[in-house]
C-alpha cells in the first residue's frame, strides 16, 4: 500500500517536514505491520517516529530517485506499441 492510501488497516503517523524550524505536519499512512516495526525501532533507538521516518527517507532517497517515473513507463509503452 502506498503512503497516503486511506485503508482501514493503515495507521497515521505525523512527521515534520524540512528543517527544525519548519514544523509543518503531514499525515502518512502505513500498514499496521510496518508501523509496528517503525515503533519498535524508535523505541530501540530512543528516537521519535518522525526521526525514524526522516532518517529512512535520507537513506533511501538516492535509490528512490533511480526508479522510473510514470511518464518514463508510459513513453516506453508508447514506443513498444509503435514498433
Amino acid at each position: 500500500m502506498a503512503i497516503g492510501d486511506r485503508d482501514n488497516n493503515a495507521k497515521a503517523v505525523a512527521a515534520s517536514e524540512g528543517s527544525k524550524s519548519d514544523k509543518r505536519k503531514q499525515s502518512l499512512y502505513f500498514p499496521e505491520e510496518m508501523l509496528e516495526e517503525i515503533k519498535e525501532e524508535a523505541a530501540r533507538l530512543d528516537r521519535s517516529l518522525s526521526w525514524i521516518v526522516q532518517r529512512a527517507w535520507k537513506i533511501a532517497r538516492v535509490e528512490i530517485k533511480r526508479l522510473p517515473s510514470v511518464d518514463d513507463i508510459l513513453e516506453d509503452e508508447e514506443q513498444e506499441q509503435r514498433a
